[in-house]
């Protein structure tokens, strides 16, 4: 029975994973044409800030407390309730949402030259940077709104069993951002208009792409919803229940990226994009990795809560951050051994100098110290959404906001840029350490030893891979060429992966045995 239940698990997060990952390698290429277009310039430092501005209220609407509450309660309605009546739910929700948001981007469109200075008070050093930022900022807040309905998009497809479309229709936003964006950043200099003007249009066009590659399987699925006029849902009003704790506590982790951006803008001219590129980088395999095992274990996660199955949802918890560990964690021992091959790879060219390689990449190895914790946390958070427990993940997102606070101080004079990175991993995996804990004792003891038992084989196996790729690393010759280069960096990734795969094998890790088997039944 295990062995099905966690089959299935695996099987989605795979599905999962590959969309994410086609979406990642998109992401990528869009951050090389930012990089090669702007480097770690002001205009790029300008359009990180302007970006982030509404990309924070997103984490908050699009990926966070809505996307959990909302597959919680409609998850709930679809087991408990009529065909009829959960489309009321979406109406409802979809109602709200647009008239809600809405008027958070006009007054974040209103107000984005204050927000700016808030949020980068630094810029303001630099002559033009802060008008710059503020017109990009206003240029790109509608996204918020697309994206915010293509969570709930999502989040009936999921509740249904679709993850494929879903997770790839982030593709269509770094698609867009490619074409439109780069294609427009060419363009608009001939008309006086400077070139990353171009790349947040793409961005905005890019977030209502990704809403409407999402219609025609809802369609398929017989989903036909109408916008009613606004009416509370008694369902709205639980989803509400449950998200306006959890805004308080993704707040905190807003609150963070705000300090940390606030900081950065203190550090050397670029600091900025370079924390950038570095953590575009750790998303890759936390896209990959942790948010695909996430997505796929959220369903079935509030159906265990729903049926009140407390242990079948430890076993469900334990198998998915099993899973996600052994995942991550050898891609964070990989990133710090690989990170200057492979920042110099994907980014030094055009305008990004062998300086921006150097400067990003020790930024990349802070970041990867808290990769495991950061993907973990993304299961291990909905699990407590799923129980209807939204406290903890509050207080301890705010004790991520103190301690993040106290790391930065203490080392942001020796670091520098780095400090911002270090004390985003400690304050993750603080978090992570706290609530599992938390959750242990809550739900009367899920199987820790096992979990344990197979982390510390993961770790002796991803230790034995970073040992065998420094010793290759000699093989890597940037000088021969791109195409040369790229063969070598893969090579020793390849030999990287093998190790670990033949040694966690070998050591019984039993997430690896099931992927492993799971690809031979398929055969």
């Amino acid at each position: 029975m295990k062995e099905n239940k966690g089959g299935g698990l695996i099987r989605s997060a795979g599905s999962v994973g590959f969309a994410v990952f086609l979406s990642r390698i998109l992401g990528l290429v869009r951050e090389q044409v930012l990089a090669g277009l702007f480097g770690a310039s002001t205009q790029m430092d300008a359009f990180v800030v302007a970006f982030r501005i509404p990309n924070l209220l997103r984490d908050l609407f699009a990926e966070g407390a809505l996307s959990a509450a909302f597959v919680t309660v409609f998850t709930e309605y679809e087991q408990k309730t009529s065909r009829e009546e959960t489309l009321r739910l979406v109406g409802s929700v979809l109602t709200v949402l647009t008239i809600l948001v809405s008027l958070i981007v006009l007054l974040g469109i209103a107000f984005s030259r204050e927000i700016v200075l808030l949020m980068a008070p630094e810029f303001s050093r630099v002559a033009g940077k802060v008008a710059l930022t503020t017109t990009l900022t206003r240029i790109m807040f509608p996204f918020l709104l697309a994206v915010s309905t293509a969570s709930i998009f999502m989040g009936i497809l999921n509740a249904r069993g679709h993850f494929f479309l879903p997770s790839l229709a982030s593709a269509m936003f770094n698609l867009s951002s490619i074409v439109i964006g780069g294609g427009l950043a060419l363009l608009l200099p001939r008309y006086g208009i400077q070139a990353i003007v171009g790349m947040a249009v793409g961005t905005l066009l890019g977030g209502i792409a990704q809403a409407f590659i999402q219609v025609p399987p809802l369609l398929k699925e017989g989903v036909r919803v109408r916008i009613p006029r606004p009416v509370i849902h008694p369902g709205l009003k639980k989803i509400l229940v449950l998200m306006i704790p959890s805004l308080i506590g993704l707040s905190a982790t807003q609150i963070n990226i705000f300090i940390n951006t606030n900081f950065a803008s203190r550090c050397a001219e670029g600091s900025v994009a370079w924390l950038n590129y570095a953590f575009r980088l750790i998303l890759f395999p936390i896209g990959i990795f942790g948010v695909a095992v996430s997505i796929a274990a959220m369903p079935r996660l509030a159906k265990k809560a729903a049926e009140a199955d407390i242990k079948a949802l430890g076993e469900t918890l334990v198998s998915s951050l099993s899973l996600s560990m052994a995942l991550t964690v050898p891609a964070a021992v990989g990133l710090w051994v690989m990170a200057v091959p492979l920042v110099r790879l994907i980014f030094e060219r055009g305008q990004f100098t062998p300086f921006d390689t150097l400067m990003t990449a020790q930024a990349l190895r802070y970041y990867a110290i808290g990769l495991f914790a950061y993907s973990a946390v993304k299961i291990v958070v909905p699990t407590f959404y799923a129980l209807n427990d939204t406290r903890w993940p509050v207080f301890g997102s705010f004790v991520a906001v103190f301690l993040n606070v106290v790391i930065i101080l203490a080392t942001l004079d020796p670091l520098q840029h780095r400090a911002i990175a270090l004390s985003t991993s400690v304050t993750m995996i603080v978090n992570l350490v706290l609530l599992g804990a938390v959750l242990y004792r809550k739900t009367g003891g899920y199987p820790l030893k096992r979990l344990i038992v197979d982390l510390f084989k993961i770790m002796a196996a991803s230790l034995l891979m970073g040992l065998t790729v420094k010793g290759f690393l000699g093989w890597i010759h940037p000088e021969e060429g791109i195409l040369l280069h790229a063969f070598q960096v893969f090579s020793v990734i390849g030999v990287g992966v093998l190790v670990y795969g033949l040694s966690g094998l070998a050591l019984g890790v039993s997430s690896l045995r099931m992927v492993l088997c799971k690809g031979l039944v398929r055969r």
